[in-house]
């Protein structure tokens, strides 16, 4: 549901797309009653994406998600949203992985797999259709609190959303220092998903902060530009 077209790792499309394509997998828990809330679904994606790229297992050398990281982000950095519930929940939890609770929404996000070798437990879970709501707007983010801003003109589902947010996540960590990356994950990885305005997302958009251009697999199309990572960090100051 999401491949954000640019990476450190491999600047070249056609380099991108020669090597072996991997996908990052997430699920997110949709139970019957009491479902989560679209804001906090996106935004425990994103937290859940930062996690995984900061764990040991990723980060050491040696890390058993080593290599699968590694691989996946030298080619396309696809992720892929879907959703579960019950006993494919629990099912999802036995993989190896992550679960990240946020305050009504449960994302496991899982290090990444071939694009065609997904395990049987997550690969039939359902994809698309994965539609969330805000019972109320949500609020205005708290000041100093990194903010993954959607463009107001490209409408997408939940699903394709929490893949967004999570590649828009995945290029602030890219594009901050050591120390400011231990910084945020000390601190939990604070930070708030919302749309902009028109106005805003113009300013934005003239910035140098991370922004995701979208392959166009799905929804969208190719090179649309849906999330500025605006981490105060990044921020260029006069």
């Amino acid at each position: 549901m999401g491949d954000v077209t640019s990476s450190p790792f491999a600047d070249r499309a056609a380099d991108r797309d020669a090597a072996p394509q991997f996908v990052l997998p997430l699920v997110v828990r949709i139970e019957r009653i009491h479902p989560p809330t679209h804001t906090d679904a996106l935004e425990t994606a994103a937290r859940a994406v930062l996690t995984l790229l900061s764990d040991a297992r990723t980060t050491e050398p040696d890390g058993e998600w080593a290599e699968a990281v590694h691989a996946w982000q030298d080619a396309r950095i696809r992720k892929v949203v879907r959703r579960a519930r019950g006993g494919e929940w629990r099912r999802a939890g036995e993989l190896p992985g992550i679960t990240l609770t946020g305050k009504s929404a449960e994302v496991r996000v899982f290090p990444p797999v071939p694009l065609d070798g997904w395990p049987k437990e997550l690969a039939k879970l359902q994809v698309s259709g994965t539609e969330l709501d805000d019972p109320e707007p949500p609020a205005a983010p708290d000041p100093g609190v990194p903010v993954l801003w959607f463009n107001p003109e490209v409408p997408m589902s939940t699903g394709k959303s929490m893949a967004q947010a999570g590649h828009g996540a995945q290029l602030a960590w890219w594009a901050l220092s050591p120390d400011q990356r231990d910084a945020w994950r000390e601190a939990g990885f604070p930070l708030a998903v919302r749309t902009a305005d028109a106005q805003r997302w113009a300013a934005l958009a003239a910035t140098d902060l991370p922004m995701v251009r979208d392959a166009g697999f799905t929804e969208v199309a190719p090179g649309s530009c849906t999330v500025v990572a605006d981490h105060p960090s990044l921020r260029l100051t006069p």
